[in-house]
């Protein structure tokens, strides 16, 4: 007979071995399961398979795997590089918003360095700020189960964050605080509802003419019209008190093809030193509103073509072009436009150009003559107290006369027609429109510069570009200009 001997250490053995084997299929099945989940991954696959092999080692060379023979630093590295591109996407697309903001802003002072700065920012902010939240994206995306719930909250925070800083990199603020006028709509002068006294803006080419009421311009700064035919953007800055007409044709350089002749449309872009800036559509260009000098983008350096324009009461030019056309105020912003007083109003506001030197306050209202090169400030109240200056400017007489209303200003040159002729004008209102008189050819002209009685009868003296200016921006554009002193 045989006897069963009991041997305990075979039994140990027998069932050590079949927890081996448990184990071992139990790993086996958990990396099969893993390399499914992560069959995208296979570096996070074969890093799953290196740390389950470690610990199938370690357990059967009788060591303890503790959470301490893992490794999570490569985890932790991961977690905070996303979490560091987040922020870092967050802080940029933030960036891109507030410096151009906070540069580009009324009554501060702007440097030529932090303004240039500011422009560049703000025109590469839409795909830089969308490079921001697109990174930040996948950041967050990529490490999201490695991260825990306080992560899992402040993340989606910073990246609405980020989307929204980009969604506000493409509004334009200063067309939010003044609208633009698209589309502008014109009226006859009896229809129009400006009064007599206000002041327009006035071009004529070709025999037609268009007003632009201050009050209306004030607002909207920027008004994209067709006259004669001819493109132009009638502008006024009220913070500097200056209306200018320019064409909108521009010869484009082009490398690959021949120079485009184009038509640029304009929109507000926002202020430098208390004068308005504009871009154009076409090339995101920057314009200066009192130079006509692109400052920014590419056509940095090209000046906007000047068109001769008159800032006269509403009656006065009302008398001279009865089948003008007038700007009609846009209805739904006519409750924004300027009030009747609104110079009394921008007097008061604070300036960032130092006129101290000078002895000339900064809200003295110029009349600014440039010819042959050199520019002079006439001060308004002196020439309305003239009722004429005739002076040589640069070389060339030029005669200033004030208009039958007394607050109109015009600029002739003071030449007769064959531009040989000296013209030596003096105060004159002997016959209905007459203006002045040259004792020369006793010859009469009305406030068009046209005579209208004397041997030059019917002739029309040629006007000189003119403008009003507050002082501190006419000095900041012609640091050498000269004061005209009566």
């Amino acid at each position: 007979m045989l006897l069963s001997v009991h041997n305990p250490s075979t039994k140990q053995t027998s069932t050590r071995n079949t927890c081996r084997a448990g184990k071992d299929s139990l790993r086996r099945g958990i990396l099969r399961y893993a390399s499914r989940r992560n069959n995208l991954n296979p570096l996070r696959t074969g890093a799953y398979t290196l740390r389950m092999v470690s610990a199938s080692v370690m357990q059967r060379n009788g060591e303890r795997v503790t959470p301490s023979n893992r490794s999570t630093r490569p985890r932790t590295s991961r977690r905070r590089a996303a979490w560091l591109l987040v922020v870092l996407c967050t802080l940029v697309a933030i960036a891109t918003l507030a410096i151009p903001m906070y540069v580009i802003r009324p009554f501060v002072p702007q440097a030529p360095r932090a303004l240039a700065l500011a422009l560049g920012v703000r025109a590469a902010a839409p795909w830089l700020s969308a490079l921001c939240v697109l990174f930040a994206l996948l950041a967050v995306i990529s490490a999201w189960h490695r991260f825990g719930r306080p992560s899992k909250i402040a993340l989606p925070l910073l990246l609405t964050i980020t989307i929204a800083a980009a969604c506000l990199t493409h509004i334009n603020i200063f067309e939010i605080m003044f609208k633009p006028y698209p589309t502008p709509a014109f009226t006859t002068p009896d229809q129009a509802k400006v009064d007599p006294d206000d002041k327009v803006l006035a071009a004529t080419l070709n025999g037609e003419s268009h007003a632009y009421p201050i009050r209306t311009m004030g607002y909207h700064h920027i008004v994209n019209d067709v006259v004669a035919g001819e493109p132009i953007a009638a502008t006024y800055c009220t913070l500097c008190h200056t209306g200018l007409v320019w064409s909108r044709r521009m010869i484009i350089p082009s490398i690959l093809v021949s120079p485009c002749d184009c038509i640029l449309t304009f929109r507000l872009a926002g202020i430098n030193n208390g004068n308005a800036l504009m871009r154009d559509e076409q090339t995101n260009s920057i314009w200066q509103q009192s130079t006509g000098e692109a400052i920014f983008g590419s056509l940095k350096g090209q000046h906007l073509t000047l068109i001769h324009s008159d800032e006269l009461s509403f009656a006065l030019w009302r008398s001279e072009q009865p089948k003008g056309l007038v700007l009609k105020p846009e209805a739904k912003y006519e409750s924004e436009y300027d009030p009747k007083d609104w110079e009394s109003h921008i007097a008061r506001t604070r300036t960032v150009v130092d006129t101290s030197k000078s002895g000339i306050g900064p809200h003295e209202l110029m009349l600014g003559v440039t010819a042959g090169g050199e520019s002079r400030a006439y001060p308004l109240k002196t020439v309305l107290a003239a009722g004429i200056i005739a002076e040589d400017l640069a070389g060339q007489p030029i005669v200033i006369v004030v208009g039958p209303d007394h607050t109109s200003v015009r600029v002739f040159k003071a030449m007769q027609a064959d531009d040989t002729t000296l013209a030596v004008f003096v105060p004159s209102s002997g016959q209905p429109g007459e203006v002045m008189k040259d004792t020369a050819s006793d010859s009469a002209f009305n406030f068009e510069g046209c005579a209208i009685s004397g041997k030059y009868a019917g002739q029309c003296l040629t006007p000189v570009d003119s403008h009003k200016d507050y002082w501190f921006d006419w000095l900041n554009h012609n640091p050498s200009t000269t004061v005209f002193k009566s």
